[in-house]
């Protein structure tokens, strides 16, 4: 049970970062490329890691 909490805590942690770098990225579009491509890429690094956790979770409630 302690590791089923762990991994939701931590997807919790990784969804918010994941949120809250999408919406800095569309923030800043058009007033500074360079911030708006830096907050997508650090995005899309958070979501494979997501998508990790997300598969190694389902796995474990298998």
């Amino acid at each position: 049970m302690q590791h089923q909490n762990q991994f939701n805590s931590f997807k919790k942690h990784l969804k918010e970062r994941y949120d809250n770098l999408v919406e800095k990225s569309n923030d800043y579009r058009f007033e500074d490329e360079t911030v708006s491509d830096l907050a997508a890429f650090k995005a899309m690094k958070l979501l494979k890691k997501l998508n990790q956790i997300s598969y190694l979770d389902r796995k474990f409630t298998l």
